[in-house]
């Protein structure tokens, strides 16, 4: 942990109410989000969340920084999602956390490239600066957003921790307690699908 997180945690300790609101102000967004994927239901999204800030200063002494802060507080808050889907009997939600990593998926259908490797059929260029570009660019961000949303719950909650929330592969596999090559698949096959998503909505555009 850095010098400045390390002074947070102290103030922390100490029971600084400013530096709470803080905190919770900057994390709260990026919990209700992990919650929600592993969850699917605002509502118990928001409970697990407010559980969890009971359990983070109640556990907050005990706190040895070794991972950082918020590594440490999302990996409160998955333990207390998985706890209680657990107790609602919908142990298929978190399956997934325990799940051995099976043979990847290719990214891109072998399909599409030439017997040499080259491209058959290449990705659509999706760049551009006009208007239209600008608003297309808008379009392709909500697409996103609904592919992650319909994504099974460990690729949504992965992917979405690595491409929304700026995770590394270290941390999300800290908050999350999964293996390497579990974390790899899930990232892969999630974004796989959401770029397969985004292509066809490229190519309905293109005519």
């Amino acid at each position: 942990m850095s010098q400045p997180e390390l002074a947070w945690v102290e103030r922390l300790k100490a029971g600084d109410a400013e530096v709470l609101g803080s905190l919770v102000e900057q994390l709260y967004p990026s919990m209700i989000r992990l919650a929600r994927s592993m969850l699917g239901d605002a509502a118990q999204a928001q409970d697990a969340v407010q559980e969890t800030w009971v359990a983070v200063m109640a556990g907050l002494a005990q706190f040895e920084a070794r991972s950082s802060l918020k590594t440490w507080i999302l990996r409160i808050l998955v333990n207390r999602t998985r706890t209680e889907v657990v107790r609602r009997g919908r142990t298929e939600l978190v399956a997934w956390l325990d799940a051995e990593p099976d043979t990847p998926e290719p990214a891109v259908s072998p399909q599409r490239f030439a017997a040499l490797g080259w491209w058959n059929d290449p990705p659509r260029n999706w760049g551009g600066e006009g208007p239209e570009d600008d608003l297309m660019r808008k379009q392709l961000r909500a697409l996103v957003l609904r592919e992650l949303d319909a994504l099974p719950a460990g690729q949504r909650t992965v992917v979405g921790l690595r491409d929304v929330e700026g995770l590394s592969s270290e941390e999300v596999r800290a908050v999350l307690g999964i293996s390497e090559g579990n974390q790899r698949v899930l990232l892969h096959r999630g974004r796989s699908r959401i770029r397969a998503a985004l292509e066809r909505e490229m190519a309905r555009g293109g005519g």
